[in-house]
């Protein structure tokens, strides 16, 4: 038992710490590097976690068609993040279906033999982008954050949280970690008549430049464009070879094709690949994947 004041003091004070230890947040779980190559960024409360996402859908490069010109620089891009070299933040932005994410996916297909890991984040968990940032610095890989298919509207501000983590805080971003992202819009956050209009503002140009001053702070823009006709079929005989599908009449396929990116009102890769595993499920015993 203590005797003294001082004793008594100190034993109290342990004892408290003792009860409030029981309503702390459990550390977090290392994740293990090694055995995943993707994770999904997870905050339960006041704690952030790392999930691993077991069953990766692979993603060749070479399947990927139709989009040539984006494939060449976020590839090289990409290659000079891995080697060590300085690389560049990189924002695909245009049409939907037409390869932004799967083309994001293909590098961690491509790159992960090379210490490449991919990080998905939620647009809602952007302000946690610092804390993921920091937990990687120290590790030996290489880290792509994901952020797919984002955009803010006009009261949103979920896009200063991105805005700081790009470049926009005194501490800098740790060399091993890069964000990819992608968006239907260029700029990410909504734009209005009334941005070049002055509606009371004395300085409007200044609402303009803060809607485009976030896409501006990627080094890297890549645009995606509608597929026209031939691109649309070069791409369905890129996903019929990729399920190997025999194919007895290729007029009938070619129209059917057609007839597929008709109904769905519009020609992109996606419209492809999701009419060849209808064609496949029907008129090959391959199974569509």
């Amino acid at each position: 038992m203590p005797n003294t004041a001082a004793e008594q003091l100190f034993e109290r004070v342990h004892q408290l710490l003792d009860r409030l230890e029981i309503w702390l947040p459990p550390a977090p779980a290392t994740p293990d590097w090694s055995a995943h190559l993707a994770f999904r960024w997870h905050r339960e409360g006041r704690v952030g976690s790392f999930l691993p996402i077991p069953h990766l859908q692979p993603m060749p490069l070479e399947r990927l068609s139709g989009i040539d010109t984006q494939k060449q620089k976020i590839f090289a891009n990409t290659a000079q993040f891995v080697a060590g070299k300085p690389a560049n933040n990189v924002l695909l932005t245009g049409a939907r279906g037409t390869g932004k994410s799967s083309l994001i996916k293909a590098m961690l297909t491509h790159f992960s033999a090379q210490g490449l890991r991919m990080i998905e984040v939620k647009k809602a968990q952007l302000a946690d982008l610092p804390d993921i940032s920091a937990q990687l610095a120290d590790r030996p890989e290489r880290f792509i954050i994901f952020c797919d298919d984002i955009s803010f509207g006009a009261e949103d501000n979920d896009y200063l949280a991105l805005k700081v983590a790009l470049d926009g805080s005194l501490a800098s971003a740790p060399d091993n970690v890069l964000i990819y992202a992608s968006s239907n819009r260029r700029h990410l956050m909504p734009e209005s008549q009334l941005d070049n209009a002055a509606n009371g503002e004395i300085h409007p140009n200044e609402n303009v430049e803060e809607k485009i001053s976030l896409s501006d702070r990627f080094g890297l823009w890549l645009s995606f464009y509608p597929f026209d006709q031939d691109a649309y079929l070069a791409c369905v005989a890129t996903w019929i070879d990729a399920l190997n599908v025999k194919v007895d009449d290729p007029q009938a396929l070619r129209a059917a094709a057609l007839q597929w990116a008709l109904v769905r009102g519009n020609r992109s890769g996606r419209s492809a690949r999701q009419f060849v595993n209808d064609w496949a499920g029907k008129f090959s015993p391959a199974s569509a994947f």
